[in-house]
């Protein structure tokens, strides 16, 4: 037996597919559409040898240089920020699914609230890379936490559902 619910998502009680699916698309926003990689490819200053360390150790060279500007240098500092913060995020969003459907919560309600983390986190990523003037930044702060509410809205719901 299939229901929809309020965004127009066809869900049935047993079926795995939508969360799994919500994991799997979040997973990938987080580790391959914001990754750093790229654009520090782009602008020169990609080192495999120690990646993490590659802004750091080569960013003020490559502007000096003339390889980059500062503002790109900003924007592959806010590119890195953003993966950072959207890996750490994908845990507690992870976590909250899995206890949720572990916990019996309807899966209308799972959908919706996964709905709202991943626009969430999309709108978040592109505020983080491509805002980067006060008070718009706010933007990005407003976001991550509808992200991280629906997170935690889910773990309440999964401690509070009443069992049939």
């Amino acid at each position: 037996m299939s229901t929809t619910n309020t965004l127009g998502l066809s869900v049935s009680p047993g079926d795995l597919t939508g969360p799994a699916a919500f994991i799997a698309w979040n997973w990938f926003f987080a580790y391959v559409v914001l990754a750093p990689r790229t654009p520090k490819q782009i602008y020169g200053i990609d080192h495999n040898n120690n990646p993490r360390q590659d802004v750091n150790k080569y960013g003020s060279e490559a502007v000096r240089s003339g390889k980059m500007t500062q503002a790109q240098l900003e924007l592959v500092q806010r590119v890195e920020a953003a993966s950072a913060n959207s890996t750490e995020g994908y845990i507690l969003f992870t976590a909250s699914v899995l206890f949720a459907l572990v916990a019996g919560v309807p899966r209308d309600t799972i959908m919706s609230l996964c709905t709202v983390y991943s626009a969430a986190r999309v709108v978040y990523g592109a505020a983080y890379v491509f805002i980067a003037r006060h008070p718009w930044t706010l933007i990005r702060s407003t976001v991550w936490w509808v992200a991280n509410v629906s997170c935690l809205y889910l773990l309440w719901t999964g401690a509070t559902v009443q069992r049939m």
